[in-house]
């Protein structure tokens, strides 16, 4: 479980998060969604510690984790998954999932997280995560390093940013499966109905306060309308 209490946060003098509250409870997922520049990845960067609030605590699993650096978070058990994955030149697949586990597991085991993600696992587990990858193979790629470190809370920002269709689809399994089997938080950022549509419960974020959240059977159909509506002022 993680816990945000009174989160603030501020740039360049413009208030980012204002007052955030938020329990993330084990074996849950969650979907956090709302306009573009409202707030969500600064959100996740913070629960990450990548970001430090101006205010306001955080606790995981009972411990104050405020004032922990990333490194630190990520070794009591949260993991994050990027909105554009970082490549590494000169590291392997296979690296990569030797560095998420912390152990030293065989290429057989490898292959196994990379099936997981849909992933033809032979063709990748000795390739190079550069260039050479396209969008959509790092988006499964770095979901597979975060299923194979099997973190208490899971923080994916935006994992359908960047990737094709035929991706996509494959994806959405991937976090049908998290929903069905992950015993830990699954906090997800999405403007995608068909991953709303998984959660547990939608948290609703506008101009850096939380404006609701609640079961997915309670929120969903009123978010898509509004999302109609936005749409239709725009054009």
């Amino acid at each position: 479980m993680i816990e945000l209490k009174n989160i603030c946060f501020t740039r360049n003098k413009k208030k980012i998060l204002d007052n955030i509250n938020l329990t993330l409870e084990d074996e849950k997922f969650y979907c956090l969604t709302g306009p573009n520049g409202s707030g969500k990845s600064t959100l996740a960067k913070i629960m990450a510690g990548i970001e430090k609030p101006d205010s306001g605590q955080i606790l995981l699993n009972g411990v104050d984790i405020t004032e922990k650096s990333i490194d630190e978070r990520a070794n009591m058990g949260i993991g994050f998954a990027f909105q554009q994955p970082v490549r590494f030149k000169g590291i392997t697949v296979y690296d990569l999932l030797k560095f998420a586990t912390k152990k030293e597991i065989n290429k057989k085991e490898a292959c196994e997280y990379l099936s997981k993600v849909g992933l033809c696992a032979l063709e990748y587990v000795d390739r190079e995560v550069n260039n050479s990858l396209s969008g959509g193979e790092l988006k499964r790629i770095e979901i597979a390093t975060v299923i194979a470190r099997n973190p208490s809370v899971a923080i994916f920002d935006e994992p359908e940013a960047g990737i094709d269709l035929w991706s996509f689809q494959n994806l959405n399994t991937v976090f049908k499966e998290l929903e069905a089997n992950y015993k830990g938080v699954t906090f997800v950022i999405s403007h995608q109905e068909r991953i709303l549509d998984i959660a547990d419960e939608i948290i609703l974020l506008k101009q850096g306060k939380i404006v609701t959240c609640g079961k997915k059977e309670d929120m969903l159909d009123s978010i898509l309308e509004s999302s109609k509506c936005c749409k239709k002022v725009k054009e």
